[in-house]
């Protein structure tokens, strides 16, 4: 892999809002080390060109830098900043949004013995790895397309369908192809993810989760937690507090209002687990959000 090419197109190609002419590519470009910063991960891979990151899903933490790739399976809160970022020698990174049904297709495609074997335990929702020439050298090649507008329509899907493809064949297999495959145990937990994600405010038992997912609740349970590294209730802690301080970012002045939007019946403990996640109370956050826009970007890019 050529890293200094794809330095080069990064850098040239960086806009403020990560995103690029042609759809599900983003780039990023930090120029400072960053404070630890909540978000959603997306389901994405992110390829590292320059400079490093550290991502922190429950009580795992990642860390990955130029050359590694991280991918993203489950869209999930995670707690992600940049150890090594400057003006001279900004942190570099390209992402590719990642669609279950493009996954699947591939999979359908792939020949038997094409693939190779799938590790049994069920993988963690995010994963990182070394990226192989191949992997980088598709990068690169996907990028060098925007400065070929013309040519994106017709060999950008063809050139992301090869990306996938080196995924699916690459160290992160299971990972990847378990997020095409409707029926695996990483596909139950994300449809409990997506319902826990969409009703954030409502109480909920692990048992109707479960039931949801079609799992047993021990194997639901233990799947969950191999998976995003945090217990239901804690997902949706997690859940609450991000949605709060997106609100809190356009109404600092109802705090009241905001936790009891998000599902807390007690100001009081919403005040408390803000901040114990967040490390400042929600109203002094909020202050310093004020006139901030958050975007809903990857946050592993």
């Amino acid at each position: 892999m050529d890293l200094a090419e794809l330095r080069t197109l990064l850098a040239r190609h960086a806009r403020p809002d990560m995103s690029t002419a042609i759809d599900g590519v983003l780039i990023s470009k930090v120029e400072r080390q960053s404070p630890p910063a909540t978000s959603m991960s997306g389901t994405v891979m992110a390829l590292i060109a320059q400079g490093a990151k550290q991502m922190a899903l429950g009580d795992r933490v990642y860390e990955y830098h130029a050359g590694q790739y991280l991918v993203a399976s489950v869209d999930l809160p995670v707690t992600g900043r940049f150890t090594r970022a400057g003006a001279d020698s900004p942190a570099l990174g390209f992402g590719l949004v990642l669609h279950p049904p493009t996954v699947a297709e591939l999979l359908l495609q792939a020949a038997p013995g094409d693939l190779p074997p799938v590790p049994g335990a069920t993988p963690s929702g995010l994963v990182v790895s070394d990226a192989p020439d191949e992997l980088g050298d598709a990068v690169i090649r996907l990028l060098r397309l925007l400065d070929r507008p013309r040519d994106v329509a017709v060999l950008a899907p063809l050139v992301k369908r090869e990306i996938l493809w080196h995924l699916l064949t690459g160290e992160q297999t299971g990972a990847v192809r378990q997020l095409g495959l409707a029926d695996s145990s990483l596909s139950h937990v994300a449809r409990a993810v997506r319902w826990i994600r969409d009703h954030h405010a409502q109480s909920f038992r692990v048992e109707e989760l479960a039931r949801l997912s079609g799992m047993s609740v021990s194997a639901f349970y233990r799947n969950f937690q191999a998976v995003t590294a945090m217990s239901p209730i804690r997902f949706q802690k997690q859940i609450r507090l991000q949605e709060a301080r997106l609100l809190l970012a356009t109404h600092p002045h109802d705090v009241t209002g905001v936790s009891a939007q998000v599902g807390y019946e007690s100001p009081s403990q919403f005040s408390r687990e803000y901040r114990r996640q967040f490390g400042v109370p929600p109203r002094e956050d909020a202050a310093r959000l004020r006139g901030i826009t958050r975007s809903r970007v990857p946050a592993v890019v």
